[in-house]
Formats: structure tokens, C-alpha cells, sequence
């Protein structure tokens, strides 16, 4: 039984249908957290305007941060598929919240319908790996990205960016932000600071998109993104890959609990190896079981906070990084 913690007043929702067209493309594995609900309330916050389901049509005022840019579309190469069902565009003013492990009011997935959604990454060999499936598959997720991960591999997130996944933020070193003595502010320099790291990488905004770590939600913090107008990501179904042993695993449990539900925004982790081992299976049993992925894509891309931008450039720029090229700082003297 799923528990509500709580109530996010809902952003707009505009809806594209898609036809077939394709809009894309570990250090040693640590034990992750269970990422479970928080039983704790969230704090409601303020009801943004409601509008009417429409056409993704929406464009971006000159004074909003640049986006990244669209990738070309093309043609699906494979004719089976499991490919986007539609497209949805999200308006996330108020900080509307997906996911009824903590968000219900917002239920626009129809059955059969899934958001394949990834944290924690970018991540060496794992996130090209996921990409790849996705690709092979012509279909499309959510990437949750930890801001230190971006800095430490900007290439990995600007091939996530252009293979035409959406880009949102995990945090900047995936800290639990409901933990014992963290303040407020110490919660908020976590959120933001994540949210320049990403767009540091990606050398463009990322989609105002957010997902709690383990999903903690403290009520402030959810009542801040509020302000901040980014939406909230919970989970529908939790893959739990970061406990699976084999990649057969994470399959089982997908499916078991997709079947039952019939929907849902499922939350997996590009970080861990066995993700995307498992991944190629799991789509296309999706696609065997009638299931349809949506595309969700924000309105609008994230204004992020210059103070934090500064903070992760200085962070980049350590006075013993040296920018001599490779070549001339290494060289083989003995085989």
C-alpha cells in the first residue's frame, strides 16, 4: 500500500502524442540506500493556476535561462520499438509533485502508460550503457543527476542532454537532506549548488526537475522548491537495483509491480551496473506487456542562483589542477 505524506498543488500538464519518432540518440559498486518513502507529512504549498490539457506548443521568453538545445529529430531505426507513447510538457510553477509514493493529486498517466526515470549518475560505463539501451529501444527517461557526478564527468551528461533525455538534479553529493543537525540553509546550499553543477556540465540549463535523495522530503525543503518553481519527483514503483545481485533481479521486480499497478513514473539508478545489464530486458518486456513510455519535458529550463554557479566554478578550478595536457605530464618510459 502506497502511503501519501502529504499533498502538492498541481502545475500545468500539456500533452503531446507522440507517432514513432525518436527525439535522441563505476567505481567499484557501493552500496545505495534504500530509497524509501518518508513517512514524516509534506508541507503543502502554495496552488499554482490550473490550465487546460494542450499541444506542446509553449516557447521560452528571452529573459528565461537558455535551454539546452533540441535535438534533431529522426526516424526510429528499429520498426519494433518500444518507442514514446506521448509527450508530455510540464508547467512547474508551485512545485507540482509526481509520484504517489508521497504525490497524489496529480495521476495523469493513463494505464499502461510508465516514466522510466535514473539517479544518481552520470557514471562511466553505466550511464552509456543505459543510453545505448534507451536508444536501441527509440525511447526516452528522466535523469536525475548528483552535481558531483556532473563535475566529474560533464561529457557523459552532455551526451544524456543530446540524445534527448530530460536533465533534472539529485542534489549535489546525494546527502539526505531530512538527516539529524542538517539546517535549512545547509538543505538549500545542497539543492542549488546541485542545480549549478548540472548546468556547469551541460553548459545550459537543466529542466527544473528534482528528485529527493532516498526520498526524504523535509517540509521546507519541499515548500522551497515550491518558490523555486521545480517540480518534485517521488516514485510510483522503487526497482530497488541498487540491492539487486543480478540484472534478472531488477527485471522481476519491475515487472511484478508494474503488472499490478498498471502505471506509474518507475524509478531505477543509471549508476549501478546491473541497471544497465537489465535494462534491454526490462524494455522489452515492457513493450511485450503493452506498456507505452511517457516523455515528460518542462515549460520552462531552471533559472539557477549566480552565487552557486560561482561556488562550483571555484570548486572546478583548484590552483593544483594543471592545464598542461596529458601527453606532457605522462609518458612511457619502460614497457
Amino acid at each position: 500500500m502506497r502511503v501519501v505524506a502529504g499533498l502538492v498543488a498541481a502545475g500545468a500538464v500539456s500533452v503531446c502524442v507522440g507517432g514513432g519518432v525518436w527525439m535522441m540518440s563505476s567505481p567499484p559498486e557501493k552500496a545505495q540506500q534504500a530509497e524509501k518513502a518518508q513517512p514524516a507529512a509534506v508541507a503543502a504549498i502554495p496552488a499554482p493556476r490550473a490550465e487546460a490539457l494542450a499541444d506542446v506548443t509553449g516557447t521560452v521568453p528571452a529573459s528565461e535561462p537558455k535551454p539546452a538545445p533540441a535535438p534533431a529529430k529522426r526516424a526510429c531505426a528499429n520498426p519494433n520499438a518500444l518507442g514514446i507513447g506521448r509527450v508530455v510538457e510540464i508547467d512547474t510553477t508551485g512545485g507540482p509533485g509526481f509520484g504517489f509514493e508521497h504525490f497524489k493529486q496529480l495521476d495523469f498517466l493513463a494505464d499502461k502508460e510508465v516514466v522510466l526515470t535514473f539517479d544518481d549518475g552520470p557514471w562511466p560505463v553505466n550511464t552509456p550503457a543505459v543510453l545505448k539501451a534507451l536508444a536501441d529501444e527509440c525511447t526516452t527517461g528522466i535523469f536525475f543527476a548528483v552535481g558531483k557526478h556532473a563535475t566529474y564527468h560533464p561529457d557523459i551528461l552532455k551526451q544524456v542532454a543530446a540524445a534527448g533525455h530530460t536533465v533534472g538534479s539529485h542534489t549535489w553529493s546525494h546527502v539526505n537532506l531530512n538527516k539529524k543537525g542538517m539546517t535549512e540553509q545547509q538543505a538549500k546550499d545542497e539543492i542549488e549548488k546541485g542545480f549549478s553543477a548540472v548546468r556547469l556540465a551541460l553548459g545550459a540549463a537543466p529542466a527544473p526537475f528534482f528528485r529527493f535523495p532516498q526520498l526524504q522530503h523535509p517540509p521546507a525543503m519541499v515548500t522551497y522548491l515550491g518558490t523555486r518553481n521545480v517540480a518534485m519527483f517521488s516514485t510510483d514503483l522503487d526497482s530497488f537495483d541498487f540491492k539487486a545481485g543480478k540484472p534478472e533481479k531488477i527485471v522481476e521486480t519491475v515487472m511484478t509491480k508494474v503488472n499490478k499497478l498498471g502505471k506509474g513514473i518507475i524509478l531505477m539508478h543509471d549508476f549501478q551496473k546491473h541497471t544497465a545489464e537489465a535494462l534491454p530486458t526490462l524494455l522489452g518486456r515492457l513493450k511485450a506487456g503493452g506498456f507505452k513510455v511517457v516523455q515528460m519535458k518542462a515549460k520552462a529550463p531552471l533559472q539557477t542562483i549566480a552565487q552557486y554557479d560561482a561556488e562550483v566554478v571555484k570548486d572546478a578550478k583548484l590552483p593544483t589542477i594543471s592545464a598542461r595536457p596529458v601527453s606532457s605530464v605522462v609518458q612511457t618510459v619502460a614497457n
